[in-house]
């Protein structure tokens, strides 16, 4: 399998409120960027969409590293949270249900395809991808041409 990197972050202008994520795919001298931004929209679910985001655009099965400075995203896989919440039909330990179910099942599949090891970053603190992507989020979500979280929006409205 190739080896490649992926470096994501997501951010939100309130929370909720308009976000966007923004994604690095690394392989050997390539590199990819990836953003887009959304009306409404959570800081958690921008996370999300940029792992989805990368690994969706792999062609083949690889050995990815991804670097996320979201501990949401790396605490729910490197703790089990989420195999538990799903295993539980996405209720929570405090019997809550669990969020973004629509983004965490197609980052689990995308997981199985990929043999995925994640690392957690500190944010704004100087990684120097952690950065671009973070200014890509931010250029997305402040960008004319927003999309429709729908999930966000099914969300939403399930949970009113």
């Amino acid at each position: 399998m190739k080896k490649v990197e992926l470096f994501t972050d997501g951010a939100c202008s309130g929370n909720p409120g308009k976000g966007g994520y923004g994604a690095i795919l690394k392989y050997n001298s390539y590199e990819k960027e990836f953003s887009k931004g959304y009306v409404c929209t959570t800081n958690n679910r921008m996370e999300l969409m940029a792992a989805i985001a990368g690994l969706e655009a792999l062609k083949e099965p690889c050995e990815v590293e991804l670097f996320s400075d979201s501990k949401y995203l790396v605490d729910a896989i490197e703790k089990g949270w989420v195999y538990n919440w799903k295993k539980n039909g996405w209720i929570k330990k405090d019997r809550k249900k669990a969020l973004n179910v629509d983004l965490w099942e197609r980052l689990l599949s995308l997981m199985n395809t990929h043999s995925v090891t994640l690392h957690w970053v500190k944010g704004h603190d100087g990684h120097s991808e952690n950065e671009r992507c973070d200014r890509l989020a931010v250029l997305s979500y402040m960008s004319d041409s927003l999309f429709e979280d729908e999930g966000f929006v099914a969300q939403s409205f399930y949970d009113a």
